[in-house]
């Protein structure tokens, strides 16, 4: 490879270094094969928007942890925070009272919609979706015994745990699942290319696209039977986010029908989308909101925030590492910075950057780069073979290769996207330097193509 230098990333090895082979091999060796399918990238320390490996390797960071360290990694005042926490020292504490826990959920309802004045706070997202399951399903259940139904869409990502799958789209990671359950319901995703409605070309999903599907669910379940509407804010694996009209229609059959509205905030809160939660891009209102990664930018921490008739629903609501002090402090430092550093107007300017940049790069791959999608700080270029248009899972691991390779480290989503969130710190400079080496390398790679 190469040899790369510049201010903002470093490759002077090669990957994986030889030094770091050993301890690869030993992770392989006794770890699932899942959690070897990313880039073979040893992480030693990450700061800011930068990755480095102990060989002096450094990676401009485009994937935040997996859409986890929005106010970047390592920042000063969030290690100073986890520091004097380490210092007193307090590092659990069960679900007893605490001050930072205090403190913690004060900050958090206000910043929350007016009417959501209570939240809980849980370990990881999946546990934050099986949360509210729980919580709508207890509700409704006092309304009508039979008010248990849950709408989801094909193709959402709700978490891995159970509960969260089956309310998940994914029928492929529900194989293995021996009852679904029958009052999860999944409609379309309204997105021209998925929805069964997009007749023609020019078709644009909206306000019919809902209308259409609710004909359709409501000839097998009664409204009056449903308990809760489930949306990803935007579907992760194509930052595909809704029309506008399609969800205000939504949240008026919601409320007609007396059915709960839960976003999943789990990837898209605290900034990613240039609005602290990107069901604000819709205008509507929720009534309870799961949230988690980017809620501490970097330690294991999730929350449900809601109306507190609904949180109290469950007396047995608590967490063993829920409120966990350390992660409370990291939580509390992490949403005082998006403040204090207007991260989430940040998001919304680079914003505009990465969507110019990326249409740009679209211009001349027309072929091959079907859509651009995304809002703020999270984007996905979708790839398709010319040919057949399906998505081209191979050249797009085969591109985020070629970029890691050249300093710049994004995710294998698996799906035929590449999918560009880097941490909402990232200097104007850096962001444009990873846009070109992502250029870069989608035209080294399609080009060696056509030279076959």
């Amino acid at each position: 490879m190469k040899k790369v230098k510049t201010n903002h990333r470093r490759i002077v090895s090669p990957i994986p270094p030889k030094e770091t082979i050993d301890r690869i091999k030993l992770m392989k060796k006794y770890e699932p094969r899942s959690m070897h399918l990313e880039l073979p990238v040893l992480w030693d320390r990450a700061s800011g928007y930068q990755i480095f490996d102990r060989s002096g390797n450094c990676w401009i960071d485009f994937c935040s942890g997996i859409f986890v360290t929005n106010a970047g990694h390592s920042h000063p005042k969030i290690l100073s925070a986890i520091k004097d926490m380490l210092k007193k020292p307090l590092i659990h504490n069960y679900y007893f009272p605490s001050d930072v826990r205090a403190k913690l959920v004060k900050k958090i309802i206000e910043m929350s919609p007016r009417k959501l004045n209570s939240v809980f706070l849980l370990t990881t997202g999946a546990e934050a979706t099986e949360c509210a399951l729980k919580i709508s399903r207890i509700w409704g259940k006092k309304i009508n015994e039979k008010k248990i139904g849950i709408i989801s869409f094909q193709g959402a990502m709700h978490g891995k745990t159970l509960g969260a799958l089956m309310v998940g789209g994914k029928s492929k990671e529900k194989s293995w699942i021996g009852s679904h359950d029958p009052n999860i319901h999944h409609i379309p995703f309204p997105f021209p290319e998925l929805c069964p409605w997009a007749k023609g070309k020019n078709h644009k999903c909206g306000r019919t696209c809902f209308i259409n599907s609710i004909k359709e669910l409501t000839k097998k379940v009664k409204p009056s039977n449903i308990a809760s509407i489930f949306i990803e804010s935007y579907q992760g694996w194509g930052a595909l986010f809704y029309p506008q009209s399609y969800i205000k229609e939504l949240e008026k059959w919601a409320r007609k029908n007396n059915i709960l509205i839960i976003f999943d905030e789990i990837q898209a809160g605290f900034g990613r989308t240039g609005k602290l939660f990107a069901f604000e891009h819709y205008k509507v209102q929720p009534d309870i909101i799961c949230c988690g990664k980017g809620i501490s930018s970097g330690l294991p921490l999730s929350a449900i925030i809601g109306k507190k008739e609904l949180i109290d629903i469950d007396p047995s609501l608590n967490s063993t590492h829920g409120g966990n002090p350390v992660c409370c402090a990291a939580a509390l430092a992490n949403l005082e910075t998006i403040q204090k550093e207007n991260l989430v107007d940040e998001a919304k300017r680079k914003g505009t950057i990465l969507e110019r940049e990326l249409h740009r790069i679209q211009q001349n791959h027309y072929s091959r780069i079907k859509h651009v999608a995304g809002k703020g700080l999270v984007y996905a270029l979708h790839i398709v073979e010319p040919a057949t248009t399906k998505r081209d899972i191979e050249l797009v691991d085969r591109i985020i290769e070629r970029c890691m390779e050249k300093g710049v480290l994004m995710i294998r989503t698996g799906t035929g996207t590449i999918k560009i969130g880097p941490p909402l710190t990232i200097p104007d400079e850096a962001l444009r330097e990873g846009i070109s080496v992502l250029e870069e390398s989608i035209n080294e790679i399609i080009n060696s193509e056509h030279s076959r």
